[in-house]
């Protein structure tokens, strides 16, 4: 951590929902001293910025290329500056960038959060196996962050404790 008050979180994954905001709009609310840290999420960006910067590729192949290589200067600096990382996996979208992440975090030693429903749940089996954490819902990554970084245990009533 970068200093004992304060948390990194890494948000990685989907971009075409607004889970992020969800997180970020929740931790703020609770105050927790978190700063989050994403990918680049205009998708149009993140694929063309290899060709927009250091030039064209007729082939679609070296197109990608130069587009993830960048990117991943900017994921692999922020993972690396991260305490923990959550990774969203969409309902729509197959996001093998998120699957790599994770297992780029777990390689690391990172705490990693999963975020998906259970129609995934067989198929991320292993990336949910190296989880700390398997999720379904952006107010579950912000309880968790609540818990972890002051111990509280939001909704956790007497009535929920008599109970179990």
């Amino acid at each position: 951590m970068a200093d004992k008050n304060s948390w990194s979180v890494y948000l990685s994954g989907e971009i075409h929902t607004d889970w992020r905001e969800q997180i970020e709009d929740s931790v703020a609310a609770a105050g927790l001293p978190v700063t989050f840290f994403s990918p680049i999420t205009d998708h149009e960006a993140s694929d063309d910025c290899g060709v927009a910067i250091l030039g064209a590729e007729p082939n679609k192949f070296w197109h990608d290329h130069k587009g993830a290589q960048m990117n991943s200067i900017r994921t692999r600096t922020l993972i690396n500056k991260a305490d923990i990382v959550v990774v969203r996996f969409g309902e729509k979208y197959k996001q093998w960038n998120a699957a790599f992440d994770a297992g780029y975090a777990a390689a690391l030693g990172k705490p990693t959060i999963i975020m998906h429903q259970d129609e995934h749940a067989h198929a991320l089996k292993e990336v949910d196996a190296a989880a700390l954490a398997v999720t379904k819902s952006p107010q579950q990554v912000a309880d968790i962050l609540r818990y972890v970084i002051h111990g509280e245990l939001a909704g956790y009533t007497d009535a929920v404790r008599a109970a179990e």
